[in-house]
């Protein structure tokens, strides 16, 4: 098997698009994927500063590296969950990483950890306030990331979310037809009020397997294992019926979750439209000023709950 651009000896083929590549050319194909995603949703410029939010995991240990490797000025944010061994490897990864590429091209490494911040880790916070723990682990990193962005004034913030992710999410939406979810699934969401920070996934248009292939090609040591806590999610049953579906018709993800984009162009997802409703829905939360559509936020909901757990 040779490579498709160069014909020397290719390490990685791409069924989905009818090529192969040796390790330069992955390189250049998965760098120009991100660009092209960067310029096709206008979701940063040269000059912006970019907070992305690493767990450990390949994608945005990866993420961060291709952008700093594109010569954005972008540095990241870990939240420390208190998830015992897992919360410890995941953090030495990120750490590592920090002290080895990022610092050395002026990048930075913010960390929150909840044991601190919140007063316990997330298994125990979920029993407190009868939640399940993934739920419990989404509202407190949305918020957090979100007031790191925007007190720390970056222009936007990233996420490692892959082709993977938004195909599986979307497949749920829609098997649920939750409208409203369906509006918050583009790679590009404005700042739509005070206090929003922009979010944007520039790794929307690659796979799993070719950002695992791509940290393994440049020694990006990422932690492997799922988070324990992940276990029974529906996430990982909708990712295996879609790799089932990617193997017998390659491109079916691909294909999925290009035909909602452009669906969304001028109906669910539209940018514009999702910043009027915005506007009109969300005002500040009643304890901490961040938008809310409700007097007080769900993470502020959240944390009185886990003060007081004798409520139910």
């Amino acid at each position: 098997m040779n490579c498709t651009k160069c014909k020397t000896k290719a390490v990685i083929k791409l069924p989905r698009h009818h090529a192969a590549f040796c390790k330069g050319c992955f390189n250049g194909f998965v760098h120009d994927q991100v660009a092209r995603a960067i310029k096709s949703q206008r979701m940063f410029g040269k000059d912006d500063r970019i907070l992305i939010a690493v767990s450990g995991g390949k994608d945005s240990l990866a993420l961060w590296d291709i952008l700093l490797k594109l010569g954005y000025k972008a540095d990241a944010l870990y939240v420390n969950l208190g998830i015992g061994d897992y919360s410890q490897r995941s953090h030495e990864k990120v750490r590592r990483f920090a002290e080895v590429v990022a610092a050395p091209l002026g990048a930075m490494l913010h960390t929150h950890t909840v044991e601190q911040e919140e007063g316990a880790g997330i298994r125990e916070l979920s029993m407190l306030v009868h939640r399940p723990t993934c739920s419990t682990c989404g509202t407190i990193k949305r918020y957090q990331f979100n007031r790191a962005a925007i007190e720390q004034e970056y222009d936007v913030m990233a996420t490692g979310h892959n082709l993977d992710d938004e195909a599986a999410r979307l497949l749920g939406n829609v098997l649920h037809w939750q409208e409203d979810y369906l509006d918050k699934q583009g790679p590009s969401l404005p700042a739509s009020v005070q206090g929003f920070a922009k979010k944007v996934k520039p790794l929307y248009r690659l796979t799993e397997r070719e950002l695992a292939a791509y940290c393994v090609l440049n020694k990006i040591d990422y932690i492997v294992d799922e988070c324990p806590m992940a276990q029974g999610a529906k996430t990982l049953l909708y990712k295996e019926v879609l790799n089932r579906l990617e193997t017998e018709s390659p491109g079916t993800k691909h294909t999925f979750y290009w035909g909602f984009l452009d669906r969304s162009r001028n109906g669910i997802g539209n940018q514009t439209a999702m910043a009027d409703k915005d506007q009109t829905a969300l005002h500040p939360c009643a304890t901490c000023g961040q938008p809310t559509t409700a007097e007080v936020c769900s993470y502020c909901k959240l944390m009185a709950r886990a003060k007081t757990p004798s409520v139910s």
